[in-house]
This record gives structure tokens, C-alpha cells and sequence, in this order.
């Protein structure tokens, strides 16, 4: 029997609390940004989540694409540099 809990804790997250619902209402005051704001801020939920404990370690599993199956098809993942990079203020509307 397989155990994916990490596929187990997403589900409970989307079906439960509707995290994406919450993440999507959430903006930055960047001018013209390649990636949406809920692209950034989802994979560093999840790090703090499942305790990933450096930024690197972020990168490499973004790198080998753990988090590709959290959005839909077609969404291209922010590049670790996004993270460090991006000091703007987040405001819930």
C-alpha cells in the first residue's frame, strides 16, 4: 500500500479549509509581475508546512518539480531568486 501523505495533507488543506480560495484573494504591489501572487506564495506555505528548512532546499525541490502537481497544468513555478527577491508587502482584498 502506498502512503502519500503529502498528497493526503493537500487534499485535506483544499477540501477542508479551501486554502486556494484564500491564497487567490491575496495581493502584492508589484507592477506588472510574471507570476501571480498565489504562484509565490503557495510554495512557501508548503515549505513552512511540511518544515523545509532553507531556502535551498526549497529550490531543489521545486527543481525536481514536488510541488508541480499542486497547480493546474500549464502553471509554470517561480524560480527560487522570486522568493528572495520579491520584499513587497502582501494585503489581503
Amino acid at each position: 500500500m502506498r502512503n502519500n501523505y503529502f498528497v493526503k495533507l493537500m487534499n485535506y488543506m483544499k477540501n477542508v479549509y479551501h486554502i486556494e480560495n484564500g491564497v487567490r484573494k491575496l495581493t502584492d504591489g508589484r507592477v506588472n509581475p510574471t507570476y501571480k501572487t498565489a504562484q509565490v506564495i503557495m510554495p512557501l506555505l508548503l515549505g513552512f508546512i511540511i518544515r523545509i528548512q532553507s531556502m535551498n532546499e526549497l529550490k531543489f525541490r521545486l527543481q525536481e518539480n514536488e510541488f508541480a502537481h499542486i497547480f493546474s497544468w500549464g502553471t509554470k513555478l517561480p524560480h527560487i531568486d522570486t522568493f528572495r527577491d520579491n520584499g513587497s508587502i502582501i494585503v489581503l482584498t
